[in-house]
């Protein structure tokens, strides 16, 4: 069988991740123990991210004429690939946060919804809240106004409510008789 019958299928794995993914992150991760490779893998499997190590040039291949395309500059020495299909931020998130603990790890480059970030782009992305995160914050501060409002509506029924109505009904009754001392007297009819 010859090489290239070997790396097609390869470079057609590769192809595939990346057809629908919304981000692909490209790190050096030489220096990394391997007890921190397997709690980072971990990690990025309960993100829902695929990783990976491939051989540079199958990733160059797998790469070509897609939008990913500009991460074959930094395709240099060991790298390892990360690809999420559903949260666009969840691989530099988990890696930059990875990176923190285990400084070997080093992030590249990657691409975010067809946009290439360098390292430090990728550390902007990272620091993007996940979806989820976003959506309880929004859920939070539609919530606290509706809240707030029942509140003071529980503490004035609760305190003023009945003390309340007694005081408008006294008030009324002062305005009614003051009302009718303000009224103008009606005219007399006019006699013919």
């Amino acid at each position: 069988m010859a090489k290239v019958e070997l790396k097609a299928p390869i470079v057609q794995e590769i192809s595939d991740s990346i057809k629908d993914a919304q981000s692909v992150v490209i790190v050096d991760y030489r220096g990394l123990t391997v007890a921190e490779d397997t709690q980072l893998r971990k990690q990025l499997r309960e993100a829902g991210v695929t990783y990976k190590v491939y051989k540079n040039t199958f990733m160059n291949f797998a790469f070509k004429g897609t939008e990913f395309e500009g991460l074959s500059e930094v395709l240099e020495g060991p790298n390892a690939v990360a690809i999420s299909t559903t949260d666009a931020t969840a691989p530099a998130r988990v890696l930059a946060g990875f990176a923190k603990k285990a400084p070997a790890l080093e992030i590249k480059a990657g691409v975010v919804e067809g946009t290439l970030y360098d390292a430090e782009g990728m550390k902007a992305i990272a620091a993007i809240p996940s979806r989820e995160e976003l959506l309880s914050k929004l859920l939070g501060s539609m919530q606290s106004p509706i809240t707030n409002f029942a509140r003071v509506i529980k503490q004035i029924a609760e305190n003023g409510g009945e003390s309340a109505a007694p005081a408008a009904e006294e008030a009324a009754a002062e305005e009614a008789p003051a009302a009718e001392a303000e009224a103008p007297a009606e005219a007399a009819p006019v006699e013919e």
